[in-house]
C-alpha cells in the first residue's frame, strides 16, 4: 500500500485538496497587486515593503480573529458563500481601529472532509472581502481532521497585517474633553453573539428555514446577513481633509456596545452613549421578543444597530458625519466626551469600565431607544 492510499484511508484526501486550492485560485489572484510575490500556493506569502522606506517611523498593526458560532447557521444550511465575508470584516476590520491601511491577510480553514466546492466558496468569500477592502489575500491553509470533526463541519479564522505612521496612529491617548462620539451603523448582528442567537431559536423551536413575517424572510437569510466592512472607507476618511480630527475609533464585536468604546477612552474619561439617536434593526428586536427579553439586556452581547464607534473633535463632527454618509457608512452623534469621574445617577445604567484588560475609559447607555 503506499504512503498516499494509507492516507486516503485515514480519511484525508490531498487530490480534494488540490482541486480545491484550483477552484479558489482566481478569486484568490484578483486580490494581487504588485507588492504581491509568488503567487497563490507558496509555503509562505511574500509581500514587497519597500514603500515604507518613505514612512518616518512605520508601525506594522496585526489582527486575528474568526466568525464563532455562525458558521453553525451556515452549516446547517449549506451555504457558505458569505461567511468569508465575516471573516474579513472580523480581522480587517480590527487593523484599521489603530489608523493602520491593511496590507495583507492569510486564512485557515479546518474541515472534517475537504469538498472542494465548499472550500473553494468559503475562500472566493474571503477573496472578495479582501478585494473591497484593498487588502491581499497572500496565503492560506485549509487542514483535514477526520476522527476529530464531521464530514460537515469546519472553522475559519484569519489574521491580517496592515501599516501606519506612528504619529498618525488613533488611541485612547488622542480623546480630549469635549470630543463627539460618532456611531457608524452595521448591517445586522455581523458575528457576534450567535451563541445566545440559537440559544433562542431552538428554546423556541424555530428553524432557520421558517420564514418570519416580521423580518420578512426567512431566519437563515437574516442571521447570515454577511459584515458590514469599514476598513476601506475609513481609510479613505482618515486620509481626507477630516482625517485628523479622527482621535480614536473602536469595533463593536464581541463585549458589546458600552465595553468596546470604553477600551478607546483614556482612563478618567467618561462618555454617556444616547439610546434614543437610533433605532436597532428588527432582528434584535425579534429576537429579544422571543427570549422575553429587552434590548437593553443584550447590549453587552449584541452590536444593536452600532458596528462602529469613531471619536472625533467637536467641531469636526457634522463633517465627518457627512463624508462617512457620502462614503456609503451611515452615521450619526451618540454622545460626547467628559474628563473626571463619572456621574453617579441613583438607578441609572452602570458604567462600563474598559475591557479585555485595557483600563480604559467609562461608558454608559441612557434613554430608551427610538421606536
Amino acid at each position: 500500500m503506499s504512503a498516499n492510499s494509507s492516507y486516503a484511508a485515514a480519511g484525508v484526501d490531498t487530490a480534494a485538496g488540490d482541486l480545491a486550492v484550483e477552484l479558489m485560485k482566481e478569486a484568490v489572484a484578483k486580490t494581487h497587486g504588485p507588492n504581491v510575490l509568488g503567487g497563490v500556493g507558496g509555503f509562505a506569502g511574500l509581500y514587497d515593503l519597500s514603500f515604507a522606506k518613505d514612512f518616518e517611523r512605520p508601525l506594522l498593526a496585526t489582527s486575528t480573529d474568526g466568525v464563532g458560532t455562525k458558521i453553525a447557521i451556515a452549516q446547517a444550511l449549506d451555504k457558505h458563500d458569505t461567511i468569508g465575508q465575516d471573516l474579513v470584516g472580523m480581522v480587517v476590520d480590527d487593523i484599521v481601529v489603530v489608523g493602520a491601511k491593511p496590507l495583507f491577510m492569510t486564512d485557515y480553514i479546518a474541515c472534517g472532509k475537504v469538498v472542494p466546492e465548499r472550500i473553494a466558496s468559503i475562500v472566493t468569500g474571503i477573496a472578495r472581502a479582501c478585494a473591497e477592502t484593498g487588502t491581499a489575500l497572500v496565503g492560506g491553509e485549509t487542514a483535514e481532521h477526520p476522527g476529530l470533526m464531521g464530514a460537515d463541519d469546519y472553522d475559519v479564522a484569519g489574521a491580517a497585517v496592515g501599516v501606519v505612521e506612528a504619529d498618525k496612529a488613533l488611541g485612547a491617548e488622542k480623546v480630549q474633553s469635549g470630543d463627539a462620539v460618532i456611531a457608524i451603523a452595521s448591517s445586522g448582528l455581523h458575528s457576534n453573539g450567535f451563541s445566545l442567537v440559537r440559544h433562542i431559536l431552538a428554546g423556541q423551536g424555530v428553524a432557520y428555514g421558517h420564514a418570519s413575517a416580521e423580518l420578512g424572510m426567512t431566519w437563515g437569510e437574516a442571521l447570515l446577513e454577511p459584515t458590514r466592512l469599514y476598513s476601506g472607507q475609513l481609510v479613505e476618511l482618515l486620509a481626507g481633509p477630516h482625517g485628523d480630527a479622527v482621535h480614536s475609533l473602536s469595533h463593536v464585536t464581541g463585549g458589546g456596545i458600552a465595553a468596546n468604546l470604553a477600551r478607546v477612552l483614556p482612563r478618567g474619561s467618561f462618555a454617556e452613549v444616547d439610546r434614543s439617536t437610533w433605532s436597532p434593526a428588527p432582528v434584535f428586536r425579534v429576537l429579544n421578543e422571543l427570549a422575553g427579553t429587552s434590548l437593553e439586556s443584550t447590549e453587552g452581547t449584541w452590536n444593536l444597530g452600532i458596528g462602529f464607534f469613531a471619536v472625533v473633535e467637536p467641531g469636526a463632527a457634522a463633517s465627518v458625519i457627512a463624508e462617512l454618509d457620502r462614503l456609503g457608512l451611515p452615521a450619526w452623534q451618540v454622545g460626547t466626551v467628559g474628563l473626571g469621574e463619572p456621574p453617579q445617577v441613583a438607578g441609572a445604567d452602570r458604567w462600563e469600565q474598559g475591557a479585555k484588560g485595557v483600563d480604559g475609559g467609562a461608558v454608559r447607555l441612557v434613554g430608551s431607544y427610538a421606536s
